[in-house]
């Protein structure tokens, strides 16, 4: 399965979540809803994934807290807003520098209709 395929298919899984449930939920119940469909459609996940942060090669005593990591390598963060900010966005952002991950996904269960934005960390350094 190529990368386009692995975040197409967690998006899938959230528009079923979000299809079921709707929008006005706590992003707890979207939580524990989109494990249980990650589950049922075979989709390779772990959840509360914590992720060290380091400074001049040490470990700080504060870490982030990944919703999921699928696939072993798309952060997919969770949100239940009215929209979506530039604050969510670095969150994931952090998280991707954190990890050391390229990809990430962003999903607001909060909108009328399910909102997804896919990021990529490019760790290349431009000349």
């Amino acid at each position: 399965m190529n990368s386009d395929e692995q975040t197409f298919a967690i998006i899938g899984a959230s528009m079923a979540v979000h299809r079921e449930l709707g929008h006005g939920f706590l992003e707890a119940v979207y939580q524990e809803a989109l494990a249980l469909e990650l589950q049922f459609q075979g989709i390779p996940f772990a959840r509360e994934v914590l992720l060290p942060v380091h400074y001049r090669g040490q470990l700080l005593a504060t870490a982030y807290r990944a919703d999921f990591i699928c696939f072993g390598e798309v952060i997919t963060e969770l949100k239940a807003l009215d929209r979506l900010t530039t604050k969510e966005e670095s969150q994931v952002i952090n998280y991707l520098k954190a990890s050391g991950k390229q990809r990430g996904l962003l999903l607001n269960f909060g909108a009328r209709s399910l909102e997804h934005q896919r990021l990529v960390l490019n760790l290349r350094e431009s000349g």
